[in-house]
């Protein structure tokens, strides 16, 4: 797949700026310009972000009737009940909330929707538990800002609703008691981008506030708030930042028992963000793909080390089961996919509810076209959208919300549901839809690149400067740099599986350094015979029998 290289523009006076200030090299001062950072100051909250700098609570929307409910439902001795979807932004929410309200309160219990049951968001079903055993509040978590029946149904059976969530609201908000999310028009929160656990996050500190306890009863919970930010591909900037900063050095010292089982399969001591992403993350998510999402909550709000293993046990086998069905999946669907469409929408009655997504990942990965991917189930085909660079695939398939029974999500990822007869209207109004908004820059996936050096300009000092930008994600990925005109030294070789991957031995003026392209084996001829190549890469460190070398990280080659 031919991708785009974007080297990124950096405005040279603050570079040389920024230099002289901070007694850094030009190659960081790039970085750091590239970052939005123009000053000291903008340097320091940067690299030694703070917690005080986190934004007053209260300036959310609706706070402050959503922690008088809380009190008042607390003394009073109201049955609450902490509700939350099943993916790992809901989770983690589910069991922040839960743990810190049940300080406070013996009438509390916890409730995910079965994903294959009840669907994404708030439940009827879930409603009936809460009045069937005398819930009368429940607090929604990454779900609700659409769930305009479903709370129109609890107020009838006299059950308040606080939402917590963070997805696009439509033109009609629900008629809940409190509806916390920053992406409401009229809502003066400064930062906009918090996951659904960093909106229950922002409530627990509005609570502890308002009743005068200590920060620390919220801030003991940052781990699970970081595993949302990192699994829910947020960005890691402004108030983001300063929590999954905190939020990793807990995971590293001090984990809640959940977090610290789900980190004895990690292979690093010093536990990254791509940690969080890759390794953490899918064993949360697998319980609720292919058992139940319970069991997550079940883990992450346990106490004894001895029992959070056993469920951990659990879920690992969930989590092997969910990747032999995934690739077989995965399989099926490319072979039903339309090459001559500029959208791939594919269904099938026999795939499994829970790897849809993931599915519409890889057919991404594969063909580059947004994607929706669909199962079979009561009649109803229900699934996931997936999209490419660019691409608002939310607003694509909003332009066919009058066929869907069901549907949210962000830009890049969506959720939808639509009865079986629809179906293939729905395919070419989707295909229409897309035909509309797609652009030529669409269609082929951006390698951006924050600049271009010389391989002699890397060393173990820039590479630990580096580091200190971490955590990585949105807006703030660990730095891509491109190298032209370099040669292999001649041991380039194809390795791994069906020999994918290539290994490199990368020579610019006569200095070398060791390079892993995953993936890149098919591009072995152009490396060969000490062709000029140009590599695009990250800086990354291998440790082998306690030395640790500095490695390429290549992610294209020309």
């Amino acid at each position: 797949m031919i991708k785009n290289w974007i080297i990124k523009d950096a405005d040279k006076d603050i570079i040389n700026e920024l230099s002289q200030t901070l007694n850094v090299s030009e190659i960081v001062a790039h970085l750091l310009t590239l970052r939005g950072i123009q000053n000291f100051e903008q340097a320091k909250k940067f690299f030694r972000p703070k917690l005080s700098d986190l934004h007053d609570p209260f300036l959310m929307k609706n706070m402050h009737s959503a922690v008088k409910r809380i009190e008042h439902a607390i003394v009073n001795k109201e049955k609450i009940l902490v509700y939350g979807d099943y993916d790992v932004d809901g989770t983690t929410a589910v069991s922040l909330m839960f743990n810190f309200l049940k300080k406070q309160t013996t009438e509390i219990d916890y409730y995910v929707p079965c994903r294959y049951e009840e669907g994404y968001g708030i439940s009827l079903k879930g409603i009936d538990y809460a009045y069937n055993n005398n819930f009368s509040l429940i607090i929604a978590l990454d779900c609700g800002i659409r769930a305009n029946k479903q709370i129109e149904y609890a107020n009838t059976k006299q059950i308040d609703f606080i939402i917590c969530d963070h997805h696009t609201p439509s033109n009609k908000i629900p008629s809940a008691y409190s509806i916390l999310n920053p992406k409401q028009k009229d809502c003066q929160y400064p930062y906009k981008h918090l996951s659904g656990c960093g909106v229950g996050f922002k409530l627990i500190q509005a609570f502890c506030i308002y009743k005068n306890l200590s920060l620390d009863e919220a801030y003991a919970f940052l781990d699970l708030v970081t595993v949302s930010i990192g699994a829910d591909i947020v960005p890691i900037d402004g108030e983001n930042r300063v929590l999954a900063f905190y939020g990793m050095q807990k995971i590293n010292s001090n984990p809640s028992i959940g977090v610290k089982t789900l980190t004895k399969f990690l292979k690093s001591k010093d536990i990254k963000m791509s940690d969080v992403i890759f390794g953490i993350a899918p064993r949360i998510n697998a319980a609720g793909r292919i058992d139940h999402a319970k069991k997550a909550v079940d883990l992450l709000v346990e106490k004894d080390f001895t029992r959070a293993n056993l469920i951990l046990n659990e879920i690992e086998k969930n989590n092997d089961t969910r990747k032999e069905i995934e690739k077989k999946i995965t399989e099926d669907a490319v072979s039903k996919v339309d090459n001559l469409k500029k959208s791939i929408v594919v269904y099938s009655n026999k795939w499994h509810k829970g790897v849809v997504g993931i599915v519409a990942s890889r057919i991404v990965e594969k063909f580059y076209k947004p994607t929706i991917v669909l199962v079979e189930q009561d009649g109803m085909l229900v699934g996931s959208a997936r999209s490419v660079n660019k691409f608002d695939v939310y607003e694509a398939i909003n332009k066919c919300s009058h066929l869907l029974e069901k549907f949210g999500g962000h830009k890049y990822a969506a959720g939808l549901s639509i009865k079986k007869e629809k179906i293939n209207l729905f395919i070419n109004t989707f295909e229409d839809a897309v035909n509309q908004m797609i652009k030529p820059e669409h269609l082929h996936p951006n390698l951006y690149i924050d600049m271009q050096i010389k391989t002699t300009d890397i060393n173990h000092k820039l590479y630990r400067i580096i580091q200190q930008f971490a955590p990585f994600g949105p807006t703030n990925m660990n730095p891509v740099f491109v190298s032209k005109k370099v040669i292999d030294s001649g041991h380039a070789k194809q390795v791994g599986e069906d020999k994918a991957h290539l290994k490199l031995n990368i020579l610019d003026d006569h200095k070398s350094i060791s390079a892993i392209a995953f993936g890149l084996g098919t591009k072995y001829d152009i490396t060969i015979n000490k062709n000029e190549i140009d590599i695009c890469y990250s800086i990354s460190e291998n440790e082998w029998n306690g030395n640790k070398q500095l490695q390429l990280l290549i992610k294209d080659i020309k």
